[in-house]
């Protein structure tokens, strides 16, 4: 077993870099490891099992134990002449794994590069982005459940996913640890998504025809690069909140008191709004309260600049939340976790 560290500093293991503490912090780099801790700290009621830190915000120390999910390594599962499936482990840094994807040929995630965090965190959002979500590439995941120590295999549906949303979120919230999540990808007639977001725009400026898996790759990088901040250069979750969705008639209202707003139809009654856009309306794009602030690119982020506590980040989302209501009537739920 690994050693316990008392009095622990997060800082370098939340992309916001707020510096607080924990009481006590674990890495587990093993699935045995695991399995030897759970048993001897039942009892314990304060512990958080951290992953990258990319979708979370600490607000004060931690009094508890955190546990620092490391589990590395991958392998192949099944394959035939147009598929792969892959079992990945909990601790695979996510774009270091799409990377790998990309320069195999297995087709699938290339749309989902550059999210920060880690593999065992992916299907607890169900991330997205650029027209793709985690369930497309989503085969099953290998959990084990905290109390009876048991493991267990939870496929598409077991997990529910939903727009950033899964079992994990809700009815199963708090009760597995993801040790593995395995991905059923494409080795030829790959179907690329480009019409989402600005890719087909730039693969056009570089001349681009006839995409290949790292075209597409190299055009989300490049997009996310120019419009969200290095977490390691300036603290962030990369989007803070999720995008609403309204209904048709509540959409209709909207766009005859804002002819310009974008706008993403999901189904007959559906309409998907991009948060960025109300955000920046609501004056907030670029703007600074102390260390705290909204990120001058993607107004979608908020970003540490410097010393910004947990708290004052929140304090900073709710005011936000309040505004983006006044105005649109419209309600901004965050992705980041609140610890």
């Amino acid at each position: 077993m690994n050693t316990i560290s008392s009095n622990f500093s997060l800082k370098n293991y939340n992309t916001f870099n707020i510096d607080v503490k924990s009481d006590k912090f674990i890495s587990i780099n093993t699935e045995d490891q695991l399995l030897d801790f759970l048993p001897k700290n039942k009892d314990e009621d304060n512990i958080f099992f951290l992953g990258g830190g990319s979708n979370v915000l600490f607000s004060k120390d931690y009094k508890g134990t955190i546990v620092h999910i490391s589990i590395k390594g991958k392998k192949i599962i099944e394959e035939s002449n147009d598929n792969i499936i892959i079992e990945v482990n909990s601790g695979e840094n996510w774009h270091e794994f799409v990377l790998f994807c990309v320069n195999s040929g297995y087709g699938g995630v290339e749309n989902l590069s550059l999210i920060p965090g880690n593999v065992g965190t992916s299907p607890i959002q169900n991330i997205g982005a650029y027209g793709v979500e985690l369930k497309d590439v989503f085969d099953s995941c290998i959990v084990v459940d905290k109390l009876s120590l048991k493991s267990k295999q939870l496929n598409l549906t077991d997990c529910r996913f939903d727009y950033r949303d899964s079992i994990f979120k809700n009815e199963a919230k708090g009760k597995y640890i993801i040790t593995e999540v395995v991905f059923k990808l494409t080795k030829k007639n790959h179907e690329l998504n480009t019409s989402y977001g600005a890719i087909n725009t730039v693969l056009l400026e570089k001349g681009i025809t006839n995409p290949s898996l790292k075209d597409v790759s190299n055009a989300v990088i490049k997009i996310r690069q120019e419009k969200l901040p290095d977490p390691n250069v300036i603290g962030n979750s990369g989007s803070f909140f999720k995008n609403p969705v309204v209904s048709k008639q509540e959409f209709d209202m909207l766009q005859a008191r804002f002819e310009d707003i974008p706008f993403y139809p999901i189904s007959e009654n559906e309409i998907k709004i991009p948060a960025g856009w109300l955000i920046e309306q609501a004056g907030f794009k670029g703007k600074r309260f102390g260390d705290a602030g909204v990120h001058d690119r993607q107004a979608l982020v908020l970003v540490n600049h410097g010393n910004a506590t947990g708290e004052e980040i929140w304090l900073l989302a709710k005011k936000i939340q309040q505004e983006i209501s006044r105005i649109f009537q419209v309600t901004i739920e965050p992705e980041v976790n609140l610890i």
